[in-house]
């Protein structure tokens, strides 16, 4: 008898790539001070965005980076600890009421410009996560289009700006019960949409975003209305 066919040998399949120092090497890292910038919370009906910027130590950077995305919460709440005792960190908030007021991608800006302006030490420049870059730094910028998955600086600042993010609307659930911001985070789950439907809007919620607005005044047409940049700079002067 001819010997059994041999099976094709399978393929491994290849190991994700990980966030590396590429882009913070480029940008002259470690002679110059490089943090990564990212944000959580543009898309939620509810609750604040709420931006980071990171500078990570070289030689002491915790392993597992990754965009927040991709880890779970008890992986992401870990290396925010870790994060904590290695490198510099800063943390800005825009507000629900700016966001109604200069929209939800200029209320991102400024997030971005407050964690950078909060951090212990001016960074000579900052990777900005995504197309473009905030207009009032004050320092260079360089974007990165998906950087949370390519540079662990711009990954370590997602996961601080989503834990702190999370925790926060873990918090305004105790003071707005009922909707389940602890679970869904203010995102348009269904849990979520049945809340509104019950108990209506509540003073965290973003009046301008479309299924808030059209439950508060149906007759109005969809869509933002957009402010200029001139507005948004001012606001950004006020704020500091």
């Amino acid at each position: 008898m001819p010997p059994p066919a041999k099976k094709p040998a399978q393929k491994k399949k290849p190991l994700p790539l990980l966030p590396d120092f590429r882009f913070e090497i480029e940008e002259g890292a470690p002679a110059r001070l490089v943090c990564g910038v990212d944000e959580a919370g543009r898309g939620p009906l509810a609750g604040p965005v709420v931006a980071a910027a990171v500078i990570i130590d070289l030689t002491r950077c915790p392993e597992g980076l990754n965009d927040s995305k991709k880890l779970d919460a008890a992986r992401r709440a870990d290396l925010l600890a870790e994060l904590a005792d290695c490198a510099e960190i800063g943390v800005g908030i825009a507000s629900v009421e700016e966001i109604d007021e200069i929209n939800i991608l200029h209320a991102t800006m400024l997030a971005m410009t407050r964690a950078v302006a909060s951090l212990p030490r001016a960074p000579h420049i900052a990777l900005i996560d995504g197309n473009r870059c905030p207009p009032s730094l004050a320092c260079a910028s360089r974007a990165v289009i998906g950087g949370d998955a390519l540079a662990r600086s711009i990954a370590a600042a997602s996961i601080v700006a989503k834990v702190t993010r999370d925790r926060m609307m873990a918090a305004l659930a105790e003071t707005h019960p009922g909707y389940g911001f602890e679970k869904h985070m203010g995102y348009s789950t269904p849990e979520h949409f049945d809340a509104l439907s019950r108990l209506g809007p509540c003073a965290i919620h973003r009046r301008s975003f479309a299924p808030v607005r059209k439950m508060l005044s149906p007759g109005l047409e969809e869509g933002l209305d957009l402010v200029s940049g001139e507005s948004v700079n001012l606001l950004i002067q006020k704020a500091y």
